[in-house]
Order: C-alpha cells, then structure tokens, then sequence
C-alpha cells in the first residue's frame, strides 16, 4: 500500500450526525481509509422498532453490526426469538434481522465497525 496515508478522525467531530427519532440518540460516522466507523448513543427508552423503524423502513434491522459496548447496556433480540444483552466491554456481532432497546436507565454507548454505512439513514 505505497499510496497508503496515515488518517486520524475525532467522533466528537464527526463527518456525519444522523439523529434517531423523538430525540433518543444519534449515530456519529466517521470515515477511516476504506471503513466506516460509527459511535451510536442510545438514550433511556430507545428501542430500534421504535426510534429507527421508522427512518429505516424496514420490518427489522438489516444492518450487520460488529463492535464494542463502552457503557450502558442493550438487549437485542433476532428475528427468529433468540435474545442476548450487551454490556460494557463487551464485543459484538448481531446479524441483519433483529430488534434491540435499551435496558436500565443509563444510556448505551457502542462502537460499531461494520453496520453504520447506512444505519439510521433515511431512504
């Protein structure tokens, strides 16, 4: 990779903002060489069919997310019923296809290095 740069992004300043309805959160994107990386902030009473169906229009969510819980705690659950909780310093994949909400009254803070392309991205 001999045109290869060395690249540094702040999510504090992200390239990209995308909020989530009722105000309950917002995905922070950040482009790094070719990946897209992005900081999801859930608020107390976030739940994706709630807050994201109706940005996504989807019946569930078809992005595939792989990363890091930094704080708070997130229950998901797949469209077949199977069900797993998130919490901090945990690392994740949850396949395309699931619901997931906020559990407890702290936000949830992940890192997400593969789902955040098109999450959370009006159609």
């Amino acid at each position: 990779m001999p045109d290869a740069k060395l690249v540094r992004k702040v999510l504090d300043k992200p390239d990209e903002t995308r909020s989530f309805t009722e105000g309950k959160g917002k995905a922070q994107i950040v482009k790094v060489g070719d990946v897209t990386l992005g900081r999801g902030i859930f608020e107390p009473g976030w739940q994706w069919s709630k807050h994201v169906k109706p940005i996504a229009k989807t019946d569930s969510c078809q992005a595939a997310h792989t990363g890091m819980v930094l704080e708070g705690r997130m229950r998901v659950r797949m469209n077949d019923g199977t069900e797993s909780e998130v919490g901090p310093g945990d690392a994740f994949y949850m396949p395309p296809g699931h619901d997931a909400w906020i559990v407890g009254n702290q936000r949830c803070v992940i890192i997400d290095v593969t789902g955040f392309g098109n999450y959370a991205k009006p159609k």
